[in-house]
């Protein structure tokens, strides 16, 4: 009984703990103007993208990319067209770009075709010409100073730079504003208080860059997880690199409108937040501990397996019932307890993206009516992680690509 009454009360504790905290960094991020960065100097980048049947998109990043108010001798282009039966290859090197194509049904994902991408650098002896790199996936489009201000983050000494991620099609539905609203929420209120706090970011998945001193270290790439952006970003905290937000870059990223399409993706990411913490919890602990780093504790936060959480506690709480230690009715009551619980955590977290909303009006790009009813359809979108954080846990971690059309523009 008491094994069980401490499981419940340290659950309830670190739910609390992590609900109370995104609210302080909500606090934090409105009472602080934004950080902003000198004027420097234009560095040299390499361009990655990898890109798999994106005929349908990649010529609206790469249009994008030529349209920007950066010198062009600055910045270099390379696309891997990964497993590609369309046009994709074709029309990136009708933009320019340097284009590399792989055939690999075995080894499949981002993360592979970025260590693919560099491997052929390698070859071609072009990785020490660039002082970082950023990756961009096929569907994004970005603003014309986007190359500026990532530099300006870049030049201040900052090992990764990650950019405000915004949505081409938030007025969607209600499934591509939700993924939208917790994107733009993560850039305003969780990546900019960790810069006023001198904390760590979390390089998302696209629009990020990272400097050439990693690029050695690591070989190239060496992330193949299914979420390969929160791998790397562990091991950039692991290995004490600065990680930074640059919150007037901003980047534009197409969102599934489809649930189906929306299911899959967060399976995925579901799945590979379990991968990376089971790969990485241990050390992401001891780290904080030795380095009192908090930036450790954040990621470990955002990493926590509330639904596995949930199983194993279910499941010591039947053995308790079989051997007539709790009795059903209360194991019953307490199950439902935290089972409403979270379902009654979706208030704050909608409280902050109605917040959001009005904090970053300026930056999404929908009628007001439509922000008003998205914010309100916003808590089923986080309720639907529900079942699919359960399917995460029993289903095989695969990589399956999401279908861009183009929809919207930046």
């Amino acid at each position: 009984m008491g094994i069980l009454y401490l499981f419940d009360v340290a659950t309830v504790i670190i739910g609390v703990i992590y609900i109370l905290y995104q609210i302080v960094y909500v606090i934090i991020s409105l009472s602080h103007k934004p950080i902003i960065f000198p004027d420097a100097s234009p560095k040299k980048y390499a361009i990655l993208v990898s890109a798999r049947n994106e005929e349908a998109v990649i010529g609206n990043l790469l249009q994008c990319l030529h349209d920007q108010k950066y010198p062009d001798e600055k910045y270099d282009i390379f696309v891997v067209a990964d497993n590609c039966i369309d046009k994709t290859a074709q029309i990136a090197r009708s933009f320019g770009a340097k284009v590399y194509e792989r055939f690999n049904q075995e080894k499949v994902g981002k993360g592979w075709a970025l260590a693919f991408l560099f491997d052929k650098m390698f070859a071609d002896n072009v990785q020490n010409k660039y002082d970082a790199f950023i990756i961009f996936d096929a569907d994004n489009t970005m603003e014309s100073d986007y190359l500026s201000q990532m530099n300006k983050c870049f030049s201040a000494g900052y090992d990764v730079v990650t950019s405000y991620r915004n949505s081409k099609n938030f007025s969607g539905n209600w499934i591509s504003s939700g993924t939208a609203l917790w994107f733009i929420r993560e850039s305003r209120m969780i990546n900019n208080t960790r810069m006023i706090l001198g904390n760590n970011c979390h390089a998302g998945g696209t629009g990020f860059l990272f400097s050439k001193k990693i690029m050695l270290r690591n070989k190239g790439w060496k992330h193949h997880l299914i979420t390969e952006d929160l791998e790397f970003s562990i091991d950039c905290i692991l290995h004490k690199d600065k990680i930074g937000y640059c919150g007037q870059a901003i980047l534009y990223d197409e969102q599934p409108i489809s649930f189906t399409q929306s299911w899959r993706q967060r399976l995925r990411w579901s799945k590979g937040f379990l991968q990376v913490f089971r790969h990485y919890s241990k050390e992401m602990i001891r780290h904080a501990i030795d380095e009192k780093d908090f930036s450790s504790i954040d990621m470990t936060l955002l990493l926590c397996p509330w639904m596995v959480i949930f199983i194993i506690r279910e499941v010591l709480a039947a053995v308790y019932i079989l051997f007539d230690n709790v009795s059903l009715e209360s194991q019953i009551n307490t199950s439902l307890t935290l089972m409403l619980g979270f379902l009654f955590s979706t208030v704050p977290m909608t409280v902050v993206v109605i917040i959001t909303v009005f904090a970053e009006r300026k930056n999404i790009r929908a009628t007001n009516l439509e922000l008003l009813v998205y914010s309100f359809t916003f808590p089923i979108y986080v309720l639907s992680y529900i079942p699919i954080s359960f399917q995460a846990i029993f289903s095989r971690p695969e990589w399956k690509p999401i279908i861009h059309t183009g929809q919207g523009s930046n």
